[in-house]
């Protein structure tokens, strides 16, 4: 079953006001095909924000581990989660995520692979542009901005689209296509502080 209209309309509801979510850039998203977005990440809450902010369905790769929590792992697969196993080359995960870009689906994901301890952009590892060359999909770069206090304002923005094909053509590198990823993330957070 499906619980993720459900669960955006619960995350609207209590986090948009909670946190005063201000969404810049929403009109940049691409509507009908595969979107590879991907996001700086803050916090724990990164993944719902996304998703409530998003105006497609996103579907999210969330560490393994998370699927072997009790209430989680009935409920994330029912959001659009799937599991990926961190550290490893995991190929169910990775073949999955390419299914749902060529689809026309969007596939969320954190390129520094785990949460900045200091609010600053950390280093995106490959596996980001690894999708953006492999999965057929526009590139769309946001970024969350701001600090998850009660009531203190939390920017969500959403850049413009980055085309890849330009780099598939030339057939750049993983670690070419996330530099660019992370430097058009690390441009929404300067522009919009």
């Amino acid at each position: 079953m499906n619980l993720y209209p459900l669960g955006k309309a619960l995350c609207t509801a209590v986090l948009k006001p909670f946190y005063r979510i201000k969404v810049i850039g929403q009109e940049n998203f691409p509507k009908d095909q595969g979107v590879l977005l991907c996001t700086n990440h803050i916090d724990n809450l990164d993944p719902p924000v996304v998703g409530l902010t998003a105006p497609r369905p996103v579907h999210f790769m969330a560490k393994e581990e998370l699927f072997q929590l009790p209430i989680l792992k009935s409920v994330l697969p029912n959001v659009n989660a799937f599991p990926v196993k961190r550290g490893l080359s995991d190929r169910q995960a990775i073949r999955k995520a390419l299914e749902l870009l060529r689809s026309g689906q969007v596939v969320g994901m954190f390129p520094e692979g785990t949460r900045s301890k200091t609010g600053e952009l950390g280093k995106g590892l490959t596996g980001a542009g690894f999708f953006a060359l492999k999965g057929d999909a526009l590139v769309m770069p946001c970024a969350i901005i701001g600090s998850y206090r009660p009531f203190k304002q939390l920017k969500v923005v959403y850049g413009e689209p980055i085309d890849m094909t330009p780099l598939r053509e030339r057939k750049a590198s993983a670690e070419e296509a996330t530099e660019v990823i992370m430097g058009a993330i690390q441009q929404l957070i300067e522009k919009n502080r």
